[in-house]
C-alpha cells in the first residue's frame, strides 16, 4: 500500500493488508497526533486497509504561535518531538518513554510473535556508565518494576571515571539497588589508556572489548538472565550506517535489539532503548531528576560513530523520523541476512581455554588482547 504523511511530505511502500494502528507503528506516528485517510473518509485505528490501498496520515497539531501543548492533557509541553509530530508535559512524556521502552520489549524487532525480551521473573543486570542512556535505562526498568541490577565497569580514565562511579554509586543508594563494581585495572591488570597503547590499538576498541567481556562475566558469575545495554536510537542508526558504508556483512546479520545467549556461555543481550533518541532519554533524566556525566568520554576523538551520527543529524533535521525509518526498515529486513548467515554455517561456540568465557576460537579475543598488554605492562598485584 502507497501512505502518504504530511509535514513534512514523504510516502512510504508497506506491504498489506494492515489495520490503521499497525501502519501508525510501522511508522512510529502517534495516534493521538494524526488523522487517517482511505478513499476519502476517515477511518479508526481498527480499520483494515488492503494491499492497494493508499491513505494519507494528516498531522492535527499546528505549528502556529503560543505555548506547545501536551498531546494527552494539553497542558503546557516541557519538550517536543518532531518525529513523533508530538508534545508532552513531564509527566505524560515520562509515560511516553516508558511507553516506547515497553514496546521494545513487548514487540521488539528480531521477536517472534508472543516472544518478549526479558520477563518480570528474570534476573537483569544493566550495565550503567554514569551517562544519561544507561541510568535513564535503569530508572524506567525498575519503575516498571523489573528486578534489575547494576554494573559498572572502572576503566581508569582519570577523573572521568572516577566521577561517574560516584554518580552510579550515588544513584544505585537513593534507589536501594546493588550494583556491581568491577576495576579493569585491579581485576585485569590493565585500565584502558595504557592498555590501548600496549596493544596498539584505538582506545576505543580496546574499550569495547574489555566491557563486553566484563558485562558477560558478571552476568554468568552471578547468574543473571539478561544484559541490558543503554544502546539507543541515534547509536543504533549510526553503527547500521557505519556497517552498511563498510558492507560488513557479518555485523549488519547480528545487529538487533536482542542477541540471544546459549550454552550456558552467554547470557542474553538486550537494547531496550533502540526505539528512543539520545534527546528523548537526556529530557527524560532531567525530568525525573537524574544527574548524569554530560561530559563525553575525553577518549573517544577520533571514533567514527560520532560522525556517522553527525552525518545522520543533518539528514534528520530536514527530514524528521529518517534514523527510525533507516534502523526499524533495516530491522524488519534484517532476516533474509541471519538466514544467509545462517546457511553460510556459523562458527560454532566453545569455552575459552584460559577463561572458560565463550568463544570461537580456543582461546577468547579478550585473552588473547589481555596477553598482548601484561606482556608489555607491569601486572597489577590484585590482578588475576
Amino acid at each position: 500500500m502507497i501512505v502518504r504523511t504530511r509535514n513534512p511530505d514523504a510516502t512510504h511502500e508497506l506491504a498489506g493488508p494492515l489495520t490503521v494502528a499497525e501502519v501508525l507503528d510501522r511508522l512510529d506516528v502517534a495516534p493521538h497526533t494524526v488523522l487517517v485517510i482511505h478513499d476519502g473518509e476517515l477511518v479508526t485505528a481498527d480499520h483494515e486497509l488492503p494491499e492497494d490501498a493508499e491513505v494519507e496520515v494528516r498531522p492535527v497539531i499546528s505549528g502556529g504561535a503560543g505555548t506547545p501543548r501536551c498531546v494527552v492533557c494539553r497542558g503546557p509541553a516541557v519538550i517536543e518531538e518532531p518525529r513523533h509530530r508530538a508534545a508532552w508535559c513531564g509527566a505524560h512524556f515520562v509515560d511516553h518513554v516508558q511507553r516506547q521502552i515497553r514496546k521494545a520489549i513487548d514487540h521488539g524487532h528480531g521477536l517472534t510473535p508472543g516472544e518478549r525480551m526479558f520477563s518480570y521473573t528474570d534476573r537483569m543486570l544493566v550495565a550503567v556508565s554514569g551517562g544519561k542512556d544507561s541510568l535513564a535505562l535503569w530508572d524506567a526498568l525498575l519503575a516498571m518494576g523489573y528486578r534489575v541490577d547494576g554494573l559498572y565497569v572502572g576503566l581508569g580514565i582519570g577523573g572521568y571515571s572516577t566521577r561517574s562511579q560516584e554518580i552510579c554509586t550515588r544513584f544505585a543508594e537513593e534507589r536501594r539497588a546493588t550494583l556491581h563494581v568491577v576495576d579493569l585495572a585491579e581485576t585485569y591488570g590493565y585500565a584502558i589508556p595504557n592498555g590501548a597503547n600496549a596493544a596498539g590499538r584505538s582506545t576505543c576498541g580496546v574499550c569495547g572489548l574489555s566491557k563486553r567481556y566484563v558485562f558477560n562475566r558478571v552476568a554468568m558469575e552471578h547468574g543473571y538472565d539478561v544484559v541490558l545495554t543503554g544502546h539507543n536510537l541515534d547509536d543504533e542508526a549510526a553503527t547500521l550506517l557505519g556497517n552498511l558504508l563498510r558492507w560488513n556483512d557479518a555485523l549488519l546479520a547480528r545487529q538487533g535489539p536482542v542477541l540471544r545467549g546459549g550454552d550456558g556461555l552467554q547470557a542474553r543481550k538486550c537494547k531496550p532503548l533502540y526505539r528512543l533518541s539520545e534527546r528523548e532519554t537526556a529530557a527524560y533524566c532531567v525530568v525525573r531528576g537524574i544527574e548524569y556525566v554530560v561530559e563525553e568520554c575525553p577518549l573517544v576523538a577520533g571514533n567514527s560513530g560520532h560522525e556517522h551520527k553527525a552525518a545522520l543529524d543533518v539528514i534528520e533535521a530536514g527530514s524528521p523520523g529518517a534514523k527510525a525509518q533507516l534502523l526499524f526498515g533495516f530491522l524488519d529486513r534484517q532476516a533474509r541476512l541471519s538466514r544467509g548467515a545462517e546457511e553460510g554455517g556459523a562458527a560454532a561456540l566453545g569455552s575459552c581455554a584460559r577463561c572458560g568465557m565463550p568463544t570461537t576460537t580456543d582461546v577468547c579475543a579478550f585473552c588473547r588482547q589481555r596477553e598482548r598488554i601484561v606482556a608489555v605492562l607491569p601486572q597489577h598485584e590484585e590482578a588475576v
